[in-house]
């Protein structure tokens, strides 16, 4: 069957019209009140993020977490718990764009595949400081406006099907057809 251009509709509809991913890794410097002996641990909590899309193809992703490293001082004969707050903008690059997405309104999804998590805290080299190592991952979506192309069938005739089941056809029903192990 051939088609003309009257068999076809155009809707306009939304749609993801970019996607992006970012895996991001920052070393924070937090100074301590007291020189550090050692540190017993890091932990962050407390994030918080907002996107928002800057040009055709980067999304930015503002945020902030709390750094709390639990660490010794005065020769390991005492302790504290040091919390910093820490701001950071991630860049991310779509990777796929929709160039007939259009409208000037587009929404931004922003999914953490990982909070920020540390992968490392230590002490530096002069003794003073405290070093943290922030891992955190974004997986971002773009949603606007696009045109959708379909095929229109033309005018049917519209059957209307009705059918009973029996008593006799529910006997054979296995009621745990969706169990890994069958009952017979």
């Amino acid at each position: 069957m051939a088609y003309s251009n009257k068999d076809f509709r155009e809707i306009i509809t939304k749609a993801v019209c970019g996607e992006g991913h970012t895996c991001e890794t920052s070393v924070h410097t937090i100074s301590p009140t007291h020189k550090p002996s050692s540190i017993l641990g890091c932990w962050i909590i407390n994030h918080s993020y907002s996107a928002k899309k800057k040009s055709k193809d980067k999304v930015e992703i503002h945020g902030s977490y709390d750094i709390n490293v639990w660490y010794s001082y005065n020769d390991n004969t005492s302790t504290e718990v040091l919390v910093e707050r820490v701001k950071y903008c991630d860049v991310v690059s779509l990777s796929s764009i929709d160039s007939k997405c259009f409208g000037s309104t587009v929404d931004v999804i922003a999914d953490v595949i990982q909070q920020p998590t540390c992968l490392k805290c230590w002490i530096c080299d002069k003794g003073k400081d405290i070093l943290v190592k922030v891992e955190r991952e974004f997986e971002v979506k773009v949603i606007g406006e696009t045109t959708i192309n379909v095929c229109v069938e033309p005018k049917k005739e519209q059957r209307h099907y009705k059918q009973s089941v029996s008593d006799e056809d529910l006997k054979h029903i296995n009621p745990h057809f969706m169990n890994k192990k069958q009952h017979d």
